[in-house]
């Protein structure tokens, strides 16, 4: 569990961060960072204002269910945080490379028009989305783990924000160390393990519910890789590997992994099919 955590928790700051990023400088370059920069700080509390008022409700709510509806709840949060994750992949891969550019004209026009607010809605938008992301992730995180350890997750959210905050100033000092393209590739890789894993621990709550049946074992890679040990336990978590898979685990797997290459592969598709409208 820790080690999803401090990855979400790195992977979601770093994205927070690089928006915060490009509008901070963009204001400061052109000039615009004395009164704008207390609407821009401002939407960034706002941002982590609604994000903790999103996680309260959403622990408000859970504390009304008991008994099996409690495990209905655990269950759909998982599956909504693996759908997010594929969903925060093909956003980032949609947008990724217009970014900067769409949010320095935004910022544009509302120094022209002097709209301030706009300012203050583009951080407070962009945190809070990052945010209430972060909390279904880690609701489904901890859902899946079964465990009631809050010290460490605390302490690995913790070391996922210190990590993220030298990241981006690796990212910041550019190419030589760290590329956002790279960066960007290789996290893109690891949140789609990440997703596979959270999807393969909701199909378990379907089983452990009666919903799906349960299954003899395929194989046994237990002696290659034990998900019960140490080093198989991160690697379980973190990619959704199971040792000894029954049909229904495959089948999560096949049903994943399908979906995921069938929206990058129609993503991919619609983008060439624009450029050549646009060339």
């Amino acid at each position: 569990m820790s080690g999803q955590i401090i990855f979400i928790i790195w992977r979601e700051s770093i994205e927070a961060l690089l928006i915060i990023g490009i509008l901070s400088s963009w204001l400061a370059r052109n000039r615009a960072a004395g009164r704008a920069a207390a609407f821009l700080w401002g939407g960034v509390a706002a941002g982590v204002a609604t994000a903790l008022l999103f996680a309260l409700l959403i622990l408000g709510f859970a504390h009304y269910f008991g008994g099996e509806r409690q495990d209905y709840l655990m269950m759909a949060m998982l599956l909504i945080a693996a759908v997010l994750i594929v969903q925060m992949v093909a956003w980032m891969r949609r947008h990724g490379r217009t970014l900067k550019r769409e949010l320095e004209e935004g910022l544009s026009v509302a120094v022209q028009r002097n709209q301030w607010w706009t300012v203050f809605f583009l951080a407070a938008i962009a945190v809070a989305r990052e945010g209430s992301e972060t909390v279904v992730f880690l609701y489904g995180i901890m859902a899946g783990s079964g465990s009631g350890q809050v010290v460490g997750a605390v302490l690995a959210a913790g070391v996922g924000l210190v990590a993220a905050l030298g990241t981006f100033a690796l990212l910041q000092l550019g190419s030589r160390f760290l590329p956002w393209r790279r960066f960007f590739k290789v996290s893109e890789v690891v949140l789609l393990l990440l997703g596979c894993a959270l999807f393969t621990d909701g199909v378990g709550r379907m089983v452990s519910l009666g919903w799906l049946p349960y299954g003899m074992p395929l194989w046994d890679t237990s002696w290659l890789l034990d998900d019960g040990a140490r080093i198989g336990g991160v690697i379980s978590a973190l990619t959704g590997y199971r040792a000894q898979p029954d049909m229904v685990t495959l089948g999560s797997w096949l049903v994943y992994w399908g979906s995921v290459m069938g929206l990058l592969r129609l993503q991919d598709w619609r983008a060439a099919r624009a450029a050549a409208s646009h060339g």
